[in-house]
């Protein structure tokens, strides 16, 4: 058990590295060094880490598993500086926090997990709750590397294009581990 927490904590460590502390760079001598992806995929993801880190942040009380909230409390550290990260992008670009409900219809709509659902998820407790935790939390991050796919092929802002990166890779690694948690229950 020890060794699977101590596992759990080194792999979402050195995935899940913190977004930059400084913005993304706004604008340089010859104009913007942001295109619409970039725009897009901020505030798409901050929109999509909001959910996150509500259905992680029922795992602190709901789920009877340590590895379970050892890994919602690491991407509850995670996500919220990313969010908060990218929340000064938007604002040194000079862009609203969020786009209007419809503005993604275009590429596949918002990647969202159902507000329904997450409302639904907290009824549960123990076993079930993570059951269900793990399922929503897989599909979740599934649609977090959609969205950092989007930004790596046509994004333009360095520091966004890391940081979408760097989402593919841990959340990639985040989708596997609580597979394996899945297997165990």
């Amino acid at each position: 058990m020890r060794f699977l927490l101590a596992l759990t904590t080194a792999l979402l460590l050195a995935g899940c590295a913190a977004a930059p502390a400084q913005p993304a760079p706004a604008a340089a001598a010859t104009g913007k060094v942001y295109n619409d992806t970039d725009v897009m995929f901020a505030q798409m993801m901050v929109a999509h880490h909001a959910q996150a880190l509500e259905m992680v942040r029922l795992a602190r009380t709901k789920a009877v598993r340590e590895d379970v909230r050892t890994l919602a409390a690491a991407i509850d550290v995670t996500e919220a500086d990313e969010t908060k990260t990218m929340q000064v992008w938007l604002q040194t670009w000079g862009q609203p926090p969020s786009a209007a409900p419809d503005s993604h219809a275009g590429h596949g709509g918002a990647h969202g997990t159902n507000a329904d659902d997450i409302v639904a998820l907290a009824t549960y407790d123990g076993p079930e709750f993570e059951r269900r935790f793990l399922n929503m939390l897989v599909a979740h991050q599934h649609n977090a590397v959609e969205i950092a796919r989007m930004e790596t092929g046509s994004g333009v802002n360095p520091g966004a294009l890391d940081l979408a990166k760097r989402i593919t890779d841990s959340r990639t690694a985040e989708i596997q581990q609580m597979l394996r948690y899945l297997e165990t229950l």
